[in-house]
């Protein structure tokens, strides 16, 4: 009888608290309920879940204005010269990280001072 009551103490206190505070919270989709693979909520925090809750919407936003950027960027081009005095195009110049050799390093060096 002392065994089982002392393994059944053991198991108490080594037992996992889950934390359900945030079961009823905008998004919790069944059958996984509140998902948080990582346990960066499992203490319950409301502060810090909104706080998190505000940054994820913050990321995806700027997230979904990149790719926008980058999507128009194939159809629309500005007319006239990026660099009148190397006669570089706006049209001239492609997409993505191929872009960064076709800019001038003075552009590059005002763009690092201006912005």
């Amino acid at each position: 009888l002392v065994v089982v009551l002392g393994a059944a103490v053991l198991r108490a206190r080594h037992a996992k608290t889950t934390t359900k505070a945030f079961e009823n919270e905008l998004g919790v989709q069944p059958p996984l309920g509140f998902w948080d693979p990582a346990g960066l909520s499992s203490d319950g925090d409301a502060r810090e879940f909104y706080r998190r809750r505000v940054v994820e919407i913050k990321h995806g936003r700027v997230s979904m204005l990149a790719c926008t950027g980058y999507i128009v960027q194939e159809f629309f081009r500005f007319p006239g010269f990026l660099s009148p005095s190397s006669e570089i195009k706006f049209t001239d110049v492609p997409n993505g990280l191929a872009a960064a050799t076709k800019v001038p390093a003075v552009g590059w060096f005002q763009y690092t001072v201006f912005c």
